[in-house]
């Protein structure tokens, strides 16, 4: 039974969060009685509290992006971004030479 009260709590406080209004208790328990869902009375109030101060619908528009991406550091003005990144690329052109498995004395499919 509790699966189906937290599915019917979900649509109700997604239907709510989509008409721009506040998630609380009361108007789960109301959306549900239109819809003749009976949950126990503590899972409305209980998904209102969860998603209080939370913005769903930003949570809903982002959920496909990195959320453990660390931030990108400003760039210091006056350009002098450029010259670092030409000397990382510099750096990585260097150390591209790789020993392939045929220098170790062993191929894994020969």
């Amino acid at each position: 039974m509790s699966t189906k009260a937290e599915l019917a709590c979900v649509y109700a406080s997604l239907i709510l969060v989509d008409d721009d209004v506040a998630v609380t208790g009361e108007k789960i328990s109301t959306i549900l009685k239109a819809a003749n869902v009976e949950v126990e009375p503590y899972w409305p109030g209980l998904f209102a509290k969860a998603l209080e101060g939370i913005n769903v619908k930003d949570l809903i528009t982002n959920i496909g992006s990195g959320v453990g991406g660390a931030p990108a550091a400003a760039a210091p003005a006056g350009g002098e971004a450029a010259p670092v990144a030409e000397a990382k690329k510099e750096e990585k052109k260097e150390s591209e030479p790789e020993e392939s498995d045929d220098d170790l004395g062993f191929a894994l499919f020969e």
